[in-house]
Order: structure tokens, then sequence, then C-alpha cells
């Protein structure tokens, strides 16, 4: 029987590669998303399941599980994939905004697991692969309630790794690096939906949207490529092994927070982020 992956936020990016990548390996795939409408490809392939996943809804989750259960007889990796991005100066958003990015990028992930578990104890295996961000382990500018979502993402990740191993399911994490942030400011202030502007903080973020410009310079031409490999890489190797951080724009600043004292990094970043 062929391996099964269950991947979220499957309309575009990503996870829209990540579902192409799997089944041109022969596997198949839930390729699920909380719009399928947004889908024009995925559904034309014989071996990818394309279902409707809400990470906020859990009786979309549980369908969904269903679905593809019904469909392919088995999942043996899950993907946690759906998630996005708050950017902005953290005093400038609202309670809800900030809640609302926890309640996809962390919650969300964490009722996908608690759905697949009992699936994965069953079968007694199973792979559990949550896609943090370069973000998830270095704070940046700008991006506090972010940091915030894929710092807890990542601590739950390494936790829970242990008690699962026990029984014989996998955690991994992916770790993206893409610094480019072409229209930085405009994000920065929510698209007027999620953010109030403060003015005292403008000059510091007409420097960020320089520093983010220069390290975007510096980011992979084939980074999507390099992500769905880690996330094969992941699903299909047999050891122990929980991060994987493929894009080469991040590795720098991921070595300089694994390997330095914390003078060191404070040096360092405050001479990228702060130009001290």
């Amino acid at each position: 029987m062929k391996n099964t992956v269950l991947i979220t936020g499957s309309s575009t990016g990503f996870g829209a590669a990540a579902a192409n990548y799997f089944a041109a390996k022969g596997w198949n795939v839930i390729a699920s998303m909380r719009d399928t409408s947004k889908d024009k490809q995925l559904n034309k392939q014989e071996n990818i399941f394309v279902t409707h996943l809400d990470v906020e809804d859990t009786a979309s989750i549980d369908a969904a599980i269903t679905a593809g259960l019904a469909r392919f007889g088995k999942i043996d990796v899950v993907i946690n994939n759906a998630g996005y991005g708050l950017f902005g100066i953290f005093e400038s958003f609202t309670k809800e905004a900030i809640q609302q990015q926890f309640a996809v990028n962390l919650f969300g992930a964490m009722d996908v697991a608690k759905a697949i578990l009992p699936h994965f104890r069953a079968q007694q295996s199973g792979v559990l692969i949550n896609v943090s961000s370069g973000a998830g382990v270095v704070g940046f500018p700008n991006a506090s309630i972010y940091n915030a979502s894929k710092f807890a993402l990542e601590g739950w990740s390494e936790g829970l790794r242990y008690e699962l191993a026990a029984i014989g399911i996998k955690v991994r994490i992916v770790e993206p690096g893409g610094a480019t942030q072409t229209d930085f400011l405009q994000r920065v202030w929510g698209e007027g939906k999620n953010a109030s502007i403060i003015p005292d903080y403008i000059p510091f973020l007409q420097k960020s949207e320089e520093m983010y410009a220069n390290l975007g310079a510096n980011s992979d031409e084939d980074a999507v490529e390099k992500i769905v490999a880690a996330l094969y890489a992941a699903a299909t190797a047999d050891d122990d092994q929980l991060r994987y951080a493929p894009t080469s724009d991040i590795q720098p600043l991921l070595n300089v927070r694994r390997s330095s004292s914390e003078e060191e990094f404070n040096s360092f970043t405050n001479g990228l982020f702060l130009g001290k």
C-alpha cells in the first residue's frame, strides 16, 4: 500500500508545492485547505485528494481525516503547514489580532495533531511534521507576535517528541527562511485591518525595511524546492533528527543563535537589526 501524507494549507505556497512533490514521489496526498475553490491543479491528479480543512474548526479537521482515510485507507505523515505571519509593531495590534495568530499557527497545529494521534497510535507509527520558521528560533524586528507563535510551536514540538517517540511516532520541525518583504511597510501596518499607526515607530520601521531588503538579497532562488525536499526528507528519514533548516538565508542566524554565547548573539543581532 502506498504511503499517504496529509498536508494542511495546501492551496498555495509550500503546501501546494509539497503536495505535488509527494505525489510525484508516488505517495497518496490529502491536500487540505480552508477554501478548496482556490485549487486549480491538485485535484486533477489521481493520487491527490483535495478536501476542506480549516485549522480553526475542529469539526473540519475530523472530517478531513475521516474523508482521507476513506479514500486511501491510512495516513502515515501529517504536515502542519497552515499558518501566516502577523508583522508589525507589538503595541499597534489588537488583542484579537494577537489571539488569531496563535489560533492558527499554534492551536490549529495542536488540534490537527490531537485528531490524528489516535490513528497513529492504532497503527503504531506515524510522522508529525510542524512547519516552523527561522523566526521560531531568532527574534526578528516587527515580528514579535509571529515569533511568539513559532517559538511556542517549537517548544511544544520538542516536548511532544519524547512522549510520542515512546510509542513509535516521530516529530519533526522544518525551519524555512525567506527574508524578502517587498511590501514590508504595508504589511507592518496590517493593511489597515489589524494595526493602528503609531508615528513614533515610523523611523525604526523605515530602517527595518532597509534591513529586510538586504536580508532578502540573500534569499535562495530555489527556496521552495529546498523546503519541500526537506519536508520529504523529514517524512522518510529513519532517524531521530528533530530539526531541518533547508534554506541558506536563515542558516547563519541559526548557527549564531545555537553556537554563541548570549553576549555574542546580542552583539551580532544588534549590529544586524539595530545598526549598532
